[in-house]
Formats: structure tokens, C-alpha cells, sequence
């Protein structure tokens, strides 16, 4: 049975005007502002027993009670990869009639493109507070062989003309990785460091699937999955889902969490046959960072805490690179010697990531998430990013990538 979201405190009778504001849609002199007022994760790890419908629910539910907010001010959703009618049969099934959807899919940049399609919308006055959810129990249906392992994306369209050489998914990623080596000396040792610090990360961090640590050496000697890459240059297969509530300004002060704002957001996308990706070593991040900073005002310099797809570890090496935090070609040497870490330099997959906390699929949204929770302050003990003197961060980016470097989605936010 559909498990629509419970009716918040301020909820009115069917027909009436609810007691929260609802600005009237329409234009605007001024665009407004976009915090982020309501986060959460559903289960995640093993969850053997949910459909991935529960999963957006339970999430939804977690983020809106974060909020403090009343459903009724939901008039937005955002959904993908679930149902045939994605963001209409979610919203279905949390029992919500939104005025404004969003359903574009492109991987796992997904999310942060869509927290920009609906931060445009909110400040343009065509929605007020936009629910982003998501929900995927990708491990427990391969488990239960409701499902097999995706090697590629199929073989129509321009893909046909990849297919027969053998190209799977994962060999996308290696060749780029490969020829990022070839053109700057990159190391494997350099590519294992960045999953040997994820899994640093994700120690203190109760919701990661895997906490203990791991070394250099054991990434290098795992089995080969497609060279460079042994398994744990790989991210996990999880279950689970998780919840980001955007609002409009005005509904700020009725929240019962701190919010964080967005500063600005950038999209890009680049290819999707390998042969039309100019050059392997630059990943759309490049033009999506730019833009998101640019609109944001501030510099990758002002950045305190970075949340970046990691489906493999060169993304990490590669993102970091192509969102300005060093240049071309000098990823290997700067994700070297702890910068990484939780208290290092730049704290980078603080959960641990896609390569040690939980990975279900389009796992952009819970990039989103954490940057909140660093920013809020609410990360827990041990968990908690803090600057010079004891200080919260102030200014966090999120990064996705989708496909095989095929597209980008960036957001920057900030606290206060």
C-alpha cells in the first residue's frame, strides 16, 4: 500500500488555505532565495526487506520531519530512475499533488542538475519548496535475482557503434583513467590513496557499509576488474535512498533545522560515444565547477568541504582537478599525503563515499546530504569537519558525474 507522508503540524482540512505562507506563483521583481531546509537518508547498507518505493518514502518523511515544515507546502518533486512515470508515481505514492516535477535523468549528476533545475524555479517564483528523493534497492534485487549486473547501457543509438568492441561500463572509466597516467605520470599508488582515505573517512561514520581501513597494498592487490582498476578502486553496491527538501527564503524561519544556502549551481554535459569525448583527461566538472562558482561568488579556494561522485577513484582525482582545487595533470600529487582526510586540507567524500559508505546507483543526492550536514554542524562526534579554531565549515561543494564522464552537475553552498 502507497505510504504517503504524514500531515505536518500547520496541515489544513482538504479545500482550505494551509496556516504556512504559499506565495502566489507567478513572476517575480527579485528572484528569491533557495536554502535548503530538510535532509535525510533512508536505511542504507543491506536492506533486504523495502521496495525501493519505501526507500522514498522513509527518506521523504525523515527530511520533512527534519524540516519542521508541514507537507502542505510541498509543490515541487524531482524523481528519477524509479517506475515508468518517475516523478508521477512517486509523488503518488507519497500521497502529493505537485505543481512543478522534474524527471531528467542523466546518471549520476542527476541530482545536483535537478537541485539546479528547481533552485531556478523557486527563485522564479514557479514553485515554493521542491522535494528531491530517491530510492534504489540496486544490491538486494541482484541478491534476490530479481535483477543482473549492468555491464553497459544497452546497444542502441549511438552506442551501436561501441558495443561490438567489447566497451563495458567500467572499461570507460579505466581507459580514461589510463590515458590520465599516460599524460601526467599519475600513479597507481596515487589512484589507491584516494580509496585508502574514503575508507579513512567513512570509520567514524555509523551509515557507511564498510568502516575498517584499508592500505595502499590491498587496493593494488585486490582482483582486476578493468585495469588500472582492482576492486577497491570500485564503489560499492548498496541499497538505499535518501532526501533533500529545497524552500524558498520565506519559509526559513518556520524551520526547525539551520539552513544552508545555495550559492550557485552549474551544469554541463560532454559526450556519450568515447570517440566524440575530446579529451579524456578533462571531465565536464570543468565547465559545470566554473559556472557554479562563478554564479556562487566565491573561489574553489573558499571551499571547506568537497562531496564529489565516486563511482571510481580517478572521478575523485579528475573532479578535483577539473573544479580548480589543483591544476591540470597535478590531481596524483594532491591527493596525496592525507588531503583528503576528514581533517585534512580539504575534506573531500566525508562519509566515505561511494567507494566505502553506500552506493545504490544514482548516488548524487547523498552528496548533497552530507554537504548539509557538515555545513549544519550536525555530522556527529567524530564525523564533524571543523576548520581553525574549533569552527564549522562555511562554504561546501557537491559535485556529480554521470554516464561515463558524460555529464556534470555542480552545486555550492554555504551556511549562515
Amino acid at each position: 500500500m502507497p505510504t504517503p507522508l504524514p500531515p505536518g503540524p500547520s496541515a489544513a482540512p482538504a479545500g482550505a488555505v494551509a496556516s504556512t505562507k504559499l506565495p502566489r506563483n507567478g513572476p517575480r521583481s527579485h528572484p528569491r532565495k533557495v536554502a535548503v531546509v530538510g535532509i535525510s537518508l533512508s536505511d542504507c547498507g543491506r536492506v533486504d526487506e523495502a521496495t525501493p518505493y519505501a526507500l522514498h518514502a522513509q527518506a521523504a518523511r525523515r527530511a520533512l520531519a527534519d524540516s519542521g515544515l508541514g507537507r502542505e507546502v510541498i509543490d515541487g518533486v524531482a524523481s528519477a530512475g524509479l517506475g515508468t512515470l518517475a516523478p508521477v508515481e512517486v509523488a503518488e505514492y507519497l500521497g502529493l499533488r505537485p505543481r512543478w516535477v522534474d524527471s531528467t535523468s542523466v546518471g549520476g549528476s542527476t541530482w545536483e542538475v535537478m537541485a539546479a533545475h528547481a533552485v531556478d524555479a523557486i527563485a522564479a517564483g514557479r514553485a515554493n519548496a521542491v522535494l528531491l528523493v530517491y530510492g534504489s534497492t540496486a544490491r538486494a534485487d541482484i541478491k534476490a535475482k530479481r535483477r543482473t549486473s549492468n555491464l553497459s547501457f544497452g546497444a542502441r543509438g549511438p552506442l551501436q557503434f561501441e558495443v561490438p568492441y567489447g566497451h563495458s561500463l567500467i572499461s570507460k572509466y579505466a581507459m580514461a583513467a589510463r590515458r590520465h597516467m599516460h599524460e601526467y605520470g599519475t600513479t597507481l599508488e596515487q589512484l589507491a590513496s584516494v580509496a585508502v582515505q574514503a575508507r579513512a573517512n567513512a570509520a567514524t561514520n555509523p551509515d557507511a557499509m564498510y568502516r575498517d581501513p584499508i592500505t595502499a597494498d590491498e587496493v593494488l592487490d585486490g582482483p582486476m576488474i578493468a585495469d588500472p582498476f582492482t576492486k577497491l578502486h570500485c564503489c560499492i553496491r548498496s541499497d538505499g535512498g535518501c532526501a533533500v527538501l529545497l524552500a524558498a527564503q520565506e519559509y526559513v524561519a518556520d524551520c526547525a533545522s539551520t539552513p544552508v544556502w545555495v550559492l550557485g549551481t552549474g551544469e554541463h554535459v560532454s559526450h556519450t560515444t568515447m570517440s566524440e569525448w575530446e579529451d579524456f583527461t578533462v571531465s565536464p566538472a570543468a565547465v559545470s565547477g566554473r559556472l557554479a562558482f562563478e554564479r556562487a561568488g566565491v573561489r574553489p579556494a573558499d571551499v571547506d568541504v568537497a562531496e564529489i561522485y565516486d563511482a571510481f577513484t580517478y572521478m575523485t582525482l579528475v573532479t578535483l582537478e577539473d573544479l580548480g582545487f589543483c591544476a591540470k595533470g597535478e590531481g596524483g600529487a594532491f591527493v596525496e599525503k592525507g588531503r583528503l582526510l576528514r581533517e585534512g586540507e580539504l575534506p573531500t567524500n566525508t562519509d566515505g563515499g561511494g567507494l566505502s559508505a553506500q552506493h545504490p546507483g544514482m548516488r548524487g543526492l547523498f552528496l548533497l546530504v552530507e554537504a548539509v550536514r557538515q555545513l549544519r554542524g550536525d555530522a556527529g562526534e567524530g564525523r564533524q569537519v571543523r576548520k581553525a579554531g574549533g569552527r564549522l565549515p562555511e562554504v561546501a561543494v557537491a559535485s556529480g558525474t554521470g554516464g561515463w564522464f558524460c555529464s556534470s552537475g555542480t552545486v555550492v553552498l554555504g551556511r549562515g
